[in-house]
């Protein structure tokens, strides 16, 4: 999904139209450089799309120049209102991360008062910064959507009421910044309901990633890698391999691990162990590729290799 940068806008106060930057700006960690509402905080940069504009003039709402409703950037070819929380926007080197949706407005603009409404409080976006940069008007928007990501724990006792799940809170929480948990799923060691709930999430196209956690040793019931070779369409011995040889620097145990890893359709499935510090410990050999494995299924990215 990609868009385009209309203007660039800022403003040295807050409460004021921006006014337009024909030479483009530099973008800090804090937000954009001489305008008012850059800070700590998580709405540093403020967008707005030549669509949502497009409604103000079919109300007959006139002068709508860029910048008038005190958007950072104006941009054409996004429903930016659409996108869920988390998406990142890449313009050139800069990177913006959604934050938040609307605004309430507590004093209403000049073009409220003309046609009785305003589009940024409902259609705006705001967003933080997470890589610096320069932006200009012309410069391609690059859309990268969220991982959406559902955690799965297998086990007998915990599905049965009889033992606390922390393994799968854990993981959630590792997650928060790196993804968007769409469910978490508690069930019983049982490789048939796995397989199935595993070729359902992924045929339904309802996650990027699947993470399991339990289920990868020797016990009776531990079937998490057959269940996952069950339904996989192509194996990632890689991903497996990786954590078993960072775990095998923590414990010897590790050589028992069972996990495995693999694709069905756009979505990864991978194998976690059943104990919270390993699931977590395994789970920091994965983060580094995880965006880049993500942006490849996806069709998104096709270049691994680290330029020179």
């Amino acid at each position: 999904m990609k868009g385009k940068v209309i203007a660039v806008n800022i403003s040295e106060k807050k409460g004021t139209i921006k006014h337009v930057c024909i030479d483009g700006v530099e973008v800090g960690l804090m937000g954009i450089v001489g305008d008012a509402h850059a800070g700590n905080w998580h709405r540093q940069v403020s967008l707005l799309d030549q669509t949502s504009i497009q409604k103000m003039k079919d109300r007959g709402a006139k002068g709508l120049v860029p910048g008038i409703f005190a958007e950072n950037i104006t941009t054409e070819g996004l429903d930016l209102y659409d996108l869920p929380l988390g998406t990142k926007l890449k313009i050139n080197e800069c990177v913006l991360e959604l934050t938040q949706i609307g605004k309430e407005c507590h004093q209403h603009c000049q073009i409220y008062q003309q046609v009785g409404m305003c589009v940024m409080p409902t259609d705006g976006i705001f967003t933080k910064v997470l890589h610096p940069g320069r932006i200009n008007a012309g410069d391609e928007i690059d859309v990268v959507l969220p991982i959406r990501a559902i955690v799965i724990t297998l086990s007998d006792k915990g599905a049965a009421g009889l033992r606390e799940d922390k393994s799968g809170p854990a993981l959630v929480s590792a997650l928060t910044d790196r993804a968007e948990i769409v469910r978490t799923v508690l069930m019983p060691d049982d490789k048939d309901l796995l397989s199935e709930t595993l070729r359902q999430i992924a045929d339904g196209n309802e996650a990027d990633l699947i993470l399991t956690t339990g289920g990868t040793g020797f016990a009776p019931r531990d079937f998490t890698p057959e269940a996952t070779l069950a339904v996989i369409e192509r194996h990632t011995p890689g991903i497996a391999e990786a954590m078993r040889a960072a775990s095998l620097k923590i414990t010897p145990f590790a050589m028992l691990s069972r996990a495995e890893a693999g694709i069905r359709k756009q979505t990864l499935i991978v194998n976690l162990p059943g104990s919270p510090k390993a699931a977590l410990e395994c789970l920091q050999v994965l983060l580094p590729a995880l965006d880049h494995a993500i942006e490849t299924l996806r069709g998104e990215a096709y270049e691994c290799a680290s330029p020179k």
